[in-house]
C-alpha cells in the first residue's frame, strides 16, 4: 500500500508542480497587468499545494526525501503528472483553456478527497479546494469571455480546445494505483468524476459558443510515468538546473 500511496501523492504533487511552473512562465509576459498578477498568484497557489503533497509523499516513502528533493532531483521518467499540464503555454487562450480543463477535474478530485480515509490527504484537499475554487471560477469566466468574444478570440479558443482535448481522457482512467486508492477509501474512482465534469464543460462551452470535440481518444502514460511528451524534459531542464548544478546549495 505504501508504494501505491507514494505514487498517488506524487501524481497530485507533480500535477500542481508542473502546471504551477508552466503558469509562472507568464510572469512579466501576460497581455495585461491584471492577468500577469492573477497568473502569478495561481502559480504560487499551485506550488504551495505541491509542497504539501510532495512533503507527505516523502514522509510515506521514508527515504529522507522532502518536497524539494522530489521536485528537483527526479529525472523526467520519475514524474507522475498528467500529460495535459506539461503542454506548452501557447497563446493566452491556450493557457486558460488548459487551466479550465485541469481546474474542472482538480476541484472535483479535491472535493472527493476531503472524504478520504487518510486524514492528512483530507486536510490537504480541504485547504487546496479553497484556492482551486477561485482558479476554476476565473478560468471559466475567461473561457466564456474569449470564446464568446471577437471572431479572433473565438477561433483561438476553439483551436486551443481542439488541441488540448486529447489529453483530457487520462484524468479519468483507472489503473492499479487508482484501484488501490479506491479499495483503501483514500481516493475516488477517476471514472466516477467524469459525468459531472462533462456536464460542467457542456454548460461552459455552450455559453462560450465553443464546440466540444466528439473524439474520445485520450493520450495515456503521464500519470504512470510510462510516457511523457518532449515538453516536460525541456521544462525540467530549466526548472532543475540550479539544484542540479549546485546540489543542496542554501542561501
Amino acid at each position: 500500500m505504501s508504494d501505491n500511496l507514494f505514487e498517488f501523492l506524487c501524481r497530485m504533487g507533480d500535477n500542481t508542480l508542473v502546471l504551477g511552473h508552466r503558469v509562472s512562465e507568464w510572469c512579466g509576459h501576460a497581455p495585461v497587468l491584471e492577468e500577469d498578477i492573477a497568473l502569478a498568484n495561481t502559480a504560487l497557489d499551485l506550488i504551495g499545494q505541491t509542497t504539501l503533497w510532495l512533503d507527505l509523499a516523502g514522509e510515506v516513502e521514508g527515504a529522507g526525501r522532502d518536497a524539494d528533493k522530489l521536485a528537483f532531483h527526479r529525472d523526467v521518467w520519475g514524474f507522475r503528472n498528467l500529460l495535459l499540464v506539461e503542454q506548452p503555454n501557447g497563446d493566452f487562450g491556450q493557457t486558460m483553456m488548459r487551466q479550465f480543463l485541469f481546474d474542472a477535474w482538480h476541484l472535483s478530485q479535491l472535493n472527493a478527497l476531503m472524504d478520504s480515509s487518510n486524514t492528512q490527504i483530507a486536510a490537504i484537499a480541504e485547504k487546496s479546494a479553497k484556492e482551486v475554487t477561485y482558479h476554476l471560477e476565473r478560468a471559466t469566466e475567461t473561457v466564456i469571455g474569449l470564446g464568446d468574444g471577437t471572431e479572433e478570440s473565438h477561433n483561438r479558443m476553439q483551436a486551443a480546445l481542439d488541441k488540448l482535448w486529447p489529453y483530457v481522457g487520462e484524468m479519468f482512467t483507472l489503473d492499479d494505483v487508482d484501484a488501490a486508492m479506491v479499495d483503501a477509501g483514500i481516493a475516488p474512482d477517476p471514472a466516477s468524476l467524469r459525468p459531472a465534469y462533462d456536464a460542467l464543460l457542456d454548460d461552459v462551452f455552450a455559453a462560450a459558443t465553443l464546440t466540444k470535440p466528439q473524439d474520445d481518444f485520450g493520450h495515456q502514460g503521464g500519470k504512470s510515468g510510462k510516457r511523457h511528451s518532449e515538453h516536460l524534459g525541456h521544462m525540467l531542464a530549466q526548472m532543475q538546473w540550479l539544484q542540479r548544478a549546485y546540489p543542496d546549495a542554501t542561501w
